[in-house]
């Protein structure tokens, strides 16, 4: 139970990534504040705050469901200040929050440009920013950021540049916040996906039923937090994690149990070559 005691604080936790990290870290003892809009479940999407709460205390961990619109700096700072006075504190911030929209400049209407970057980049670096005077107080404070590697090639640009900015955006401020937090001993990483998540988005959004059989389920980057989460927060900083490097240093080289068709062919993640 490595995370008895420790609070953390999720963003976008009602479904998907952020839910399986929050059941993940649970189940060692974890405090989970589950931060989110989702109060009443939409058939495509499905979870709320609510239910993920149920599910968190059932895995036996301590859940506090806190409606939070990220782009909104009043409800982020309500949501942060009833987290520490609930737990007294909060020792990770696992920013999952995010908006995607894989379309080309003249399909992308201002309203959709407005409200990826009010979310993604925004929105992480309020929650971040409001965060961090009680990381700072944390015994081994983590951020862990759902941003992938940076690469500048073209191709990644070209089709969805709205969309590739912002988490390029989201990544950048880890590279940031690890430097400009070290004196603080707050460590400051991304993680992100080689293959394709099974989740609504990939689902609804993207690429449908058939994409969701070449993906992974969103467990393997919830054991993916579980192991740099542990780490030293001093010496494991300033990192753009791909999921399959964390999980090989920790010795698990069989991944074929995370695929949802296991055997079958998988789908790599955008950003990843």
């Amino acid at each position: 139970m490595v995370f008895t005691g420790k609070t953390v604080f999720i963003t976008g936790a009602s479904r998907g990534i952020g839910e399986a990290i929050a059941l993940r870290l649970a189940r060692e003892g974890a405090n989970i504040v589950v931060v989110a809009k989702s109060v009443h479940e939409d058939a495509r999407l499905g979870g709320t705050i609510y239910s993920a709460v149920e599910k968190i205390n059932a895995a036996g961990g301590r859940g506090l469901a806190l409606q939070c619109d990220i782009r909104d700096e009043e409800q982020i700072i309500a949501a942060v200040q009833q987290a520490n006075t609930v737990f007294g504190g909060i020792d990770i911030l696992i920013n999952n929050a995010s908006a995607i929209s894989l379309t080309n400049t003249e399909q992308t209407e201002t309203k959709r440009f407005d409200l990826i970057h009010d979310i993604n980049v925004r929105g992480t670096y309020l929650i971040t920013r409001h965060c961090l005077p009680f990381l700072r107080k944390s015994a081994n404070p983590h951020i862990l950021t759902l941003s992938p590697p940076l690469d500048m090639d073209p191709k990644w640009f070209a089709p969805y540049v709205a969309y590739t900015i912002s988490k390029f955006n989201m990544s950048m401020m880890t590279i940031g916040w690890a430097k400009e937090f070290k004196k603080y001993n707050v460590a400051a990483n991304s993680m992100w996906p080689v293959t394709t998540i099974a989740t609504s988005a990939v689902k609804n959004i993207i690429g449908g039923e058939m994409l969701m059989n070449m993906s992974r389920k969103p467990e393997i980057l919830a054991d993916c937090a579980f192991y740099i989460l542990q780490k030293p927060a001093t010496e494991c900083t300033g990192n753009l994690f791909l999921d399959e490097d964390v999980l090989r240093d920790a010795g698990i080289t069989d991944l074929a149990h995370y695929a949802v068709n296991p055997g079958g062919p998988l789908q790599k993640d955008l950003y990843v070559h």
